[in-house]
């Protein structure tokens, strides 16, 4: 074997020791703000690091051993239906999830400190909302320092350890980044397409597609900004419930 396979075979020891997989990449139209995922590989159910520093394992779904799922809701834009998500929140005694950028912060003060204030987790959507998978490293950085820096100077609170890419767009490069930055990839297990409403989804449509996922470790997508997500979101929770399940944040369902 010559002295290039050798370093090749080396490079390929080292990557699959550290999870990185060979991932594709697609473009996205400006509006569309959920698409299919950019992994093209089953995402792992769990955390599972692997160096104390680095993490590039995503999560896609919660603990599959118990009767648990997991709302997370994405704000980057607006706020149509923040209200009436916190308020279900507060009436099925619900931990909530949010995932926001920077720009949604800096707009909304107020809402982010009643998130905080209500004991619902933040996690980062970072600042301007980009592709990821088109920027630099450095660019990357940039994006997820920028929001940290906001928020703490918000509400007082870390991003930190976890991230959601914007239009779920994300490959080898920007885990990798991303976890040399001390976040880990939340991906997600059921997109509810409540984001979609401008292109005609309905609520009915939603609603099913929900209640029809239900499934230990359940890791739902829905978003601040549509009124559908406000006005199906109680009955959801009572169906759910109804069905034996507890709904709980990101950080107690994994």
């Amino acid at each position: 074997m010559n002295s290039l396979s050798y370093i090749a075979l080396a490079a390929a020891v080292v990557l699959g020791a550290i999870g990185i997989n060979a991932i594709a990449t697609h473009s996205y139209p400006s509006h569309q703000r959920s698409p299919q995922a950019v992994v093209t590989i089953p995402a792992p159910s769990t955390a599972e690091a692997t160096s104390a520093a680095i993490n590039t394992k995503e999560i896609a779904r919660g603990d599959t051993s118990k009767k648990e799922v997991i709302f997370t809701f994405d704000g980057g834009g607006g706020i149509q239906s923040a209200d009436e998500i916190l308020a279900v929140l507060a009436k099925h005694h619900v931990k909530g999830t949010f995932f926001l950028t920077g720009k949604m912060v800096e707009a909304h003060p107020d809402l982010v400190k009643r998130i905080v204030a209500a004991g619902h987790e933040i996690f980062s959507h970072t600042y301007d909302h980009p592709n990821l998978t088109a920027l630099t490293d450095d660019q990357i950085t940039q994006e997820l320092t920028k929001l940290e820096k906001v928020l703490q100077a918000t509400a007082g609170i870390s991003p930190k350890p976890y991230f959601r890419a914007p239009y779920g767009a994300r490959n080898a490069q920007v885990l990798s980044v991303a976890a040399k930055d001390g976040y880990q990839s939340v991906y997600w297990t059921v997109d509810a397409l409540d984001w979609k409403e401008p292109q005609g989804e309905t609520a009915a449509q939603v609603k099913e597609r929900i209640l029809s996922n239900v499934a230990p470790g359940t890791i739902y997508l829905m978003h601040l900004g549509d009124n559908i997500t406000g006005s199906i979101l109680d009955d959801v929770f009572t169906t759910i419930e109804a069905k034996g399940y507890k709904i709980v944040s990101l950080s107690q369902g994994i």
